[in-house]
């Protein structure tokens, strides 16, 4: 049997909590709000009532004070439920929208870390960040107008037929169109428009940031914005569908929309042209006149009425597609946990017939690879560009799942052990460094909050940062990244490597570590990655050959194989694809320019 879906108020107020209980006394109190400002307009009505039986001698209608003051009052107290009412619905969808964020980032924490490699970080801040914000209109006003609507409407609809049911139903046609053409926007094949406006925009906004990050190029090559073909067709298809939905879609519903409600009073008076023959013949033309004031006043309340729903129609559907976005980052996949976690026995590393494919991709970038690192062992991935090296070590602290086989820290596959247990297991440092807004201090301290001072400043030492720390102004308390205050790819990897220091994990993962590092700063490295690797099993990932020639042992990867295995002498007296990579980067090092611009 198929699972009956929730609607979009279900969805949201299953996050609201405790907070629920608010929300629908909010919704009660705004009915009861509405209701009472229907009040003064029959106060109005019935002091025309008395005004025309009395007509001319209007002294005589003694009743106008008392009904002006009721007025006032039911105004007044509409206000104030009103605001009550508005008061709870913010409440409750202030801690609804906090909910969201907090349920989003909770699941995000299970996701696998490979996870946010291919979901930009933005691209998840606008889905969950910006989408719970966009609940919360609907929570705090929408449904509040909804529901009050609904209750002036059915109050109307008591009233409207209590004196003539004719001009009744001439207001009410105004409200039968309004309605019809907001069906005609909203509704139907249009329903997921509004949908396809948001995407659009999220696409938008993605290739605008890849933008930002390509100026550099673009003012180098002096291209222009038109070169970015991903980044102008998302503006142009984000500008037709807005123009579409706006211009095709809404122009003629909505003109049709805001005369009916808006000209509500058009549609009584023929009636009422109509009728007043009758009344005048029958005698009764007062009391027709008092019917026709009756109708007059309250045609005004259905164009009020009929744009808050119009208004919170609107907000509805911009919350549905928010909470699409943010199933999307509900549906992020949660990595497993097992229930009975077992604990590395060392800090050995072994890839045992693993086989694994990114989503989406038909080739696999692993291809049934096997090999083991001993504890205290150095081994080298190398190997063409794309033949899986990254992807292998990106394996040992799970930030993907093997698709077959397993990965084992300390003889027990990762996917038995407590993530935080791997975490504290593993230190990696990625060629792309992340430094926070913070301090080096706090930098550095990221890898273990409760370390002390002088621990962290015995790892920036290790990690050969002392020349940094002593051209800075606050030297280790310097904030990166404000006042002018940034660091070079070298520095930064060197705070990196301070970070891995202080951890002090029994396994290293180093991928391409000092791949954008000059000569200076590299041979700093070098002298880093002796204290970092001192004791430790190592898994090292290097385009540079030079920098593996003392692994224990080399794994030569190519199209996702192990293509060869040794030392690096034993691979070279192979003569296999490791000797020839050798030999191109030996040529490599000798290219020179000489002085008459001929290559050597």
């Amino acid at each position: 049997m198929k699972e009956k879906k929730q609607s979009d108020v279900a969805v949201l107020l299953g996050y609201a909590g405790s907070y629920k209980g608010l929300t629908f006394l909010g919704l009660g109190l705004s009915a009861v709000a509405m209701i009472l400002g229907m009040l003064p307009y029959i106060c109005v009505w019935l002091v025309a009532r008395d005004l025309i039986a009395v007509a001319p001698d209007w002294t005589q209608a003694a009743g106008v004070a008392r009904y002006g003051w009721m007025a006032f009052a039911f105004a007044v107290a509409g206000i104030v439920v009103y605001f009550a009412a508005l008061m709870c619905t913010h409440l409750a969808a202030f801690r609804t929208a906090s909910n969201i964020r907090k349920q989003g980032m909770a699941h995000l924490m299970k996701a696998p870390l490979g996870f946010f490699d291919s979901n930009a970080s933005g691209l998840l801040r606008n889905r969950l960040d910006g989408a719970a914000s966009e609940t919360e209109t609907l929570l705090a006003h929408n449904l509040a107008d909804i529901v009050g609507s609904i209750a002036m409407l059915l109050a109307m609809l008591a009233l409207m037929f209590v004196f003539d049911w004719r001009m009744g139903a001439a207001c009410l046609l105004a409200a039968a169109v309004s309605i019809l053409a907001m069906l005609s926007m909203m509704g139907g094949k249009n329903a997921g428009l509004m949908a396809e406006y948001q995407a659009a925009q999220d696409v938008m906004s993605k290739a605008g940031t890849e933008y930002v990050r390509g100026i550099p190029v673009v003012k180098v090559f002096q291209q222009t914005v038109y070169s970015f073909k991903a980044f102008k067709q998302a503006i142009e298809d984000y500008s037709a569908k807005a123009e579409r939905y706006q211009g095709d879609i809404c122009k003629t519903p909505q003109a049709i929309n805001l005369t009916a409600t808006e000209g509500a009073f058009v549609f009584l008076v023929p009636v009422a042209l109509l009728l007043a023959p009758a009344a005048l013949r029958s005698g009764s033309f007062a009391s027709f006149l008092t019917d026709f004031a009756f109708y007059a006043v309250f045609s005004a309340i259905v164009s009020t009425a009929l744009a808050r729903i119009m208004f919170a129609a609107s907000g509805m559907m911009l919350a549905s597609t928010a909470l699409g976005r943010i199933a999307q980052v509900m549906g992020a996949p949660a990595m497993e946990i097992t229930d009975n976690p077992q604990v590395p026995k060392d800090n050995s590393v072994a890839f045992r017939d693993v086989s694994f494919t990114y989503d989406g991709a038909e080739i696999p970038a692993l291809d049934h690879i096997s090999f083991s690192v001993e504890p205290g062992q150095t081994v080298a991935l190398v190997g063409p560009s794309g033949g899986g090296k990254t992807t292998a070590a990106s394996l040992i602290p799970r930030f993907w799942d093997v698709s077959s086989g397993c990965v084992e820290v300390g003889g027990v596959d990762v996917r038995q052990t407590d993530p935080h247990v791997l975490m504290d297991q593993v230190a990696f440092v990625f060629q792309n460094t992340h430094l926070f807004k913070a301090s080096i201090l706090e930098n550095v301290r990221a890898a273990r909050p409760e370390a002390t001072r002088e621990e962290v400043l015995s790892a920036l030492s290790a990690a050969q940062c002392g020349d940094i720390l002593d051209k800075l102004p606050d030297g280790a308390d310097t904030m990166i990244g404000t006042e002018g205050t940034y660091l070079s790819g070298g520095e930064q990897q060197r705070v990196a490597l301070a970070r891995a220091i202080l951890k002090n994990a029994p396994i290293v993962v180093l991928d391409e570590a000092t791949a954008f590092a000059d000569p200076e700063n590299e041979a700093l490295i070098q002298k880093a990655f002796q204290k970092l690797t001192e004791g430790r099993t190592v898994v090292m990932i290097a385009h540079r050959l030079s920098t593996v020639v003392g692994a224990d042992r080399i794994i030569v990867l190519d199209s996702g194989r192990v293509a060869e295995q040794g030392t690096h002498e034993e691979l070279l007296e192979a003569g296999g694809l490791y000797s020839r990579m050798w030999a191109d980067y030996q040529q490599a090092v000798k290219w020179r320019i000489s002085a008459d611009k001929e290559v050597e």
